[in-house]
């Protein structure tokens, strides 16, 4: 290559790279605005003694974290945390791939479901969490209506510890399934017609194309469904937080609402933020672990 050859090659180098970072900028500058400083300064206030107004923080090195470690309430909303996991995932995604796979077969006759399972989608959480706070009500709700009806008394699913939990991950549940269900819709997309046309040409039925053909090139469709729904449950806060306020005792005690009673009713914003830390740290943790599990065989298709 001639000298003046290199030096037009590395002004089109440097021009490309003036041009992508004009194009960067905006990103780069939101991501550290809304990103990165505030996970900085989450752990610096983490370090204070503070109620998030006073002028003179204290500073106290590691003793939020140390209690973090040794706070029993903490870890029970971890464990809350995790059930709300593993049974959105175990819920959700069946259902939101049972939906999505009878509109793909059903086909344009099943335009109308698309529309009415996705109306949940479509609501607000906080406006959920009011509807089903009333509709679950011990006196006057559906389930009460419904069980006096049938001789027996009323059902408070809210207010007992043992089916509070269970029940806001219902309505969790009910909420957010559309959302896999247009999701896995997605995945079928990619589906070729040519490899349905070609099972059915060797005889297969829809059962055995669904099972034995669909769902293995789904595979990474549900993976990544999967790693959205226990991100999204690691910290959801506010359909829980509306419905039960993490209550009874801490039967729905989330570490999102934990964090939020610390940091924004009882003013403890040093502490609140080393449960936000905390957050932080073991959502990460868990999903580059998840990720690293569900990637880690890397398949063909």
């Amino acid at each position: 290559m001639k000298k003046g050859e290199v030096s037009l090659a590395k002004k089109r180098q440097k021009d490309t790279n003036r041009v992508a970072a004009i194009f960067l900028a905006p990103v780069v500058i939101c991501l550290i605005v809304y990103i990165f400083y505030p996970i900085i300064e989450t752990f610096r206030v983490s370090m204070l003694n503070w109620n998030g107004i006073s002028t003179d923080p204290k500073f106290i090195g590691l003793d939020n974290w140390v209690k973090l470690l040794q706070d029993g309430k903490f870890w029970t909303a971890f464990l809350n945390n995790i059930k709300v996991m593993i049974l959105s995932i175990l819920i959700q995604i069946p259902l939101g791939l049972a939906m999505a796979t009878f509109v793909e077969f059903a086909g344009k006759k099943a335009t109308i479901f698309k529309i009415l399972w996705f109306i949940p989608m479509l609501m607000s959480s906080v406006a959920i969490g009011f509807l089903f706070t009333y509709a679950l009500a011990t006196n006057g709700g559906i389930i009460s209506s419904i069980s006096q009806l049938l001789g027996g008394g009323n059902i408070d699913l809210l207010g007992n510890p043992k089916t509070a939990l269970y029940t806001v991950i219902g309505v969790v549940a009910w909420q957010f399934t559309p959302f896999y269900m247009v999701y896995c819709v997605a995945g079928y997309t990619n589906v070729s017609e040519e490899v349905y046309e070609a099972s059915v040409i060797d005889g297969a039925n829809k059962r055995q194309y669904f099972w034995h053909i669909a769902l293995p090139l789904l595979k990474p469709t549900i993976k990544s469904a999967a790693i959205l729904s226990m991100v999204g449950s690691l910290k959801y806060f506010d359909l829980v937080y509306v419905m039960t306020g993490g209550g009874p005792g801490d039967a729905t005690e989330l570490m999102a609402t934990y964090m939020y009673k610390l940091s924004f009713a009882q003013f403890n914003m040093g502490y609140g933020s080393a449960v936000a830390g905390g957050m932080f740290i073991l959502i990460s943790l868990i999903s580059l672990l998840t990720m690293k599990v569900l990637n880690g065989k890397k398949e063909d298709y």
